[in-house]
């Protein structure tokens, strides 16, 4: 059967009702739009298209997902236009179609500002429209299955996108089988050497338990078919990347981490769960702490069951869930179980699920309005992946409302949810009716009361344990402006000193608003606004004085020095090298401790008043609390050759001679050990902090990948 006949018999097996003229038409309009197009693969560019609505039609989606699956490309990558979609399929095909195409026409400053842009974009569309998202992961989820045929770096690059944020938002939909596959296959080129060790593993324990897990299965049927319940029984082996993710969070290895093999029992009803929770008990002994309900309290996905966790009948911990059909469906198809399949060929776009259902995911319109106050593209898209991870603790006020928050979230957190002046005049809080520090992180079952006082402001301690974007916003927007006030307020006085040596009164010149004419030149909208780029080194004082009393005889302009460069000399009288800063050489800069960047890191400056620009590589979070107004471009000189400090920690199990080896290795990557810090720690293991200098961070990739080859060597991070 050809691409588009197999596609249509999917489509209408669920779906009878299915436009099926209007697939044909977009399916032609795509191949023709995408002729003559190749991927990488070297296959014909509109199998990705086809493939994407393949994916799409196993999320049992409508007639105008399916159409926006099969033109998403085309106003991308071809002559085709938004105008051009809509006029041929409509608005609401046209909607989606806008809604998954990147910014291309427009010019970042990175290709992180790109990607925050674009899912900026994205976010707003899926606000209205939750099947742009859908459409978007399809397209997301056939590029990770192709891509063996992208350059090394990007599918690193591409991969580290789809586990920061794609996997999280098919959680957050309750899509499992979508979040699991994304999230393996991310694993795959994010860490290959890891991948291949836990798929091995993986494979040998499947074929080694095999009996283990059909004779447990039987077990469990039998027993409950003996109690009079009607059960389907299934086990599994749980994906690779949770598997990775249980390793790291425990320090532990394969063979050490529990519960790998889970269980299912679907049953008829929610009183069938809690009685058939019983039979598990009966038979085998549960371990404490070890119980979910998730059926009383969902997950803000929707997601319901019962977990625990037993000792089996081969002494070996294992996982049960317990859930309903219902519970069941939603489980695996998330919000896509809750479609309506209604053709509305002239509706609007943003009604495709009922009211009832959409509620169950009023965190993305949450997600959309805390984030409109994020300008700076790097700080939202790094709040968007705090918000995206999966909300685990649920605690109450005292009048005990439910309030939902991530794990390792905070009496802080929960201060600025209740309200902003709560979390502005947050002065500390009880737990359970006792007093808990503000670093306290909060668990399950909780009641939480906020302590205020009218005196207490945000500090910057807060956003070491703050954890959701709400609150690091509210801190960073009253931190921001503390600092506006201080760089106006020496901005003023820096420019008074100025004009004082020009021979000009400062009271006279804002009276008559001469002023006005600086504010012009530095191309800024006010006199305010004037003194607080002075007071964060953007522009000079001097200028200022200049441009109201200037000299008879004037330097020409091209030998002139730029305010910036002139401002930081000023102020440290030094030179340095290594670092392009707007282009421009010999200004000092020093390099952030918090990150310690390295030549061919992404980076980003900021001006230190009194100490030049300050570096930071892109994904610090430190330089994220920094005003946007003081940051500038930089870049690393490709001329001038350096070696920069880097500290690796290096885990390593605890036994004689591993330290030898790992220092032979360091060896033989032409690395000279500076300084090391190595101390036992728990179970077995070895904590080890490698200080050296290095050239550029491919050579520190190569020396980490080197070091992760050695035998005990369990993890190595940059830090």
């Amino acid at each position: 059967m050809d691409a588009l006949g197999d596609l249509i018999s999917k489509v209408t097996r669920y779906h009878p009702e299915a436009d099926v003229a209007l697939l044909r038409r977009a399916f032609e309009f795509g191949e023709r739009h995408h002729e003559g197009q190749m991927r990488k693969s070297g296959e014909p560019y509109f199998t990705h298209p086809i493939a994407v609505s393949g994916i799409i039609s196993e999320l049992r989606l409508d007639s105008a997902s399916l159409c926006a699956a099969l033109l998403h490309d085309t106003v991308e990558d071809t002559t085709a236009t938004i105008a051009e979609v809509q006029r041929e399929f409509g608005e609401e095909v046209a909607f989606l179609v806008d809604g998954v195409t990147k910014l291309s026409k427009f010019n970042f400053t990175s290709k992180e500002d790109a990607q925050a842009e674009n899912f900026r974009k994205m976010l707003l569309h899926m606000a209205s429209d939750i099947r742009v998202l859908l459409v978007k992961l399809a397209d997301r989820l056939d590029n990770m299955r192709t891509l063996q045929h992208m350059k090394p770096e990007a599918q690193e690059r591409i991969s580290r996108e789809t586990l920061d944020i794609y996997a999280p938002l098919a959680n957050r939909l309750g899509i499992a089988w979508l979040k699991s596959e994304l999230e393996d296959l991310g694993f795959k080129h994010t860490n290959p050497e890891a991948y291949k060790l836990v798929s091995g593993k993986v494979a040998a324990l499947v074929e080694a338990r095999d009996g283990y897990i059909h004779r447990t299965q039987a077990m469990l049927s039998d027993r409950f078919a003996e109690a009079g319940f009607a059960a389907e029984v299934s086990g599994r082996v749980k994906h690779l990347y949770s598997i990775w993710r249980k390793m790291q969070a425990s320090k532990s290895d394969f063979e050490q981490v529990w519960d790998v093999i889970a269980f299912r029992a679907v049953v008829e009803s929610s009183a069938d769960c809690y009685a058939v929770l019983g039979v598990v008990h009966g038979l085998f002994t549960p371990i404490p702490g070890r119980f979910k309900d998730y059926i009383a309290l969902p997950k803000p996905n929707g997601y319901q069951s019962l977990h625990t966790t037993v000792i089996g009948s081969e002494r070996e911990r294992m996982e049960v869930q317990i859930r309903t059909r219902d519970m069941h469906r939603i489980a695996e198809q998330g919000i896509a179980a809750h479609w309506k399949y209604k053709e509305r060929p002239k509706s609007v776009a943003g009604h495709a699920i009922d009211h009832k259902d959409a509620q169950r995911f009023h965190w993305l319109r949450q997600l959309m309005e805390w984030q409109q106050e994020l300008k700076d593209p790097q700080e939202f898209l790094e709040s968007v992946k705090v918000d995206l991870f999966q909300d685990e603790v649920y605690v109450f006020t005292p009048r005990g409302e439910i309030k939902v928050f991530p794990r390792k979230a905070t009496p802080v957190d929960f201060a600025f949810a209740v309200h902003s002046n709560v979390g502005s005049k947050c002065s500390g809080a009880r737990v359970n009716g006792q007093i808990v520090p503000l670093r306290y992180q909060l668990r399950s079952g909780d009641v939480v009361e906020i302590l205020t006082d009218p005196n207490r402001h945000p500090n910057k301690d807060w956003l070491e344990f703050a954890a959701t974007t709400r609150a690091r916003s509210k801190i960073r927007s009253f931190l921001r402006n503390e600092q506006r006030e201080s760089a106006q307020k020496l901005g003023r006085e820096l420019t008074e000193r100025a004009l004082h040596g020009a021979g000009l009164s400062f009271a006279k010149v804002l009276k008559t608003n001469a002023l006005a004419r600086a504010v012009e030149d530095a191309k800024l909208n006010s006199v305010d606004e004037l003194f607080i780029q002075i007071g964060y080194g953007r522009y000079a004082a001097d200028a200022v004085a200049k441009s109201l009393a200037p000299p008879e005889s004037k330097t020409p302009a091209e030998l002139k020095q730029g305010p910036l460069e002139k401002v930081v000399r000023k102020v440290t009288g030094k030179d340095s090298s290594g670092i392009l800063v707007d282009g421009e050489t010999n200004i000092m800069v020093r390099y952030a401790k918090c990150c310690s960047p390295l030549p061919g890191d992404e980076i980003v400056g900021y001006i230190s008043r009194g100490r030049g620009i300050s570096v930071h590589r892109r994904s610090c979070t430190k330089g994220l609390d920094i005003d946007p107004d003081r940051r500038v471009t930089v870049s690393w000189d490709e001329g001038a050759k350096m070696a920069r400090p880097v500290c690796l920690k290096v885990i390593t199990a605890n036994r004689p001679g591993i330290l030898a080896e790992v220092g032979t290795t360091f060896q033989k990557c032409g690395v000279n050990i500076e300084e090391a810090n190595c101390r036992a720690a728990e179970d077995d293991r070895a904590l080890n902090l490698f200080t050296f200098s290095i050239t550029d961070v491919g050579s520190l990739r190569s020396v980490m990948k080197a070091l992760g080859k050695v035998k005990g060597v369990l993890s190595v991070d940059r830090t």
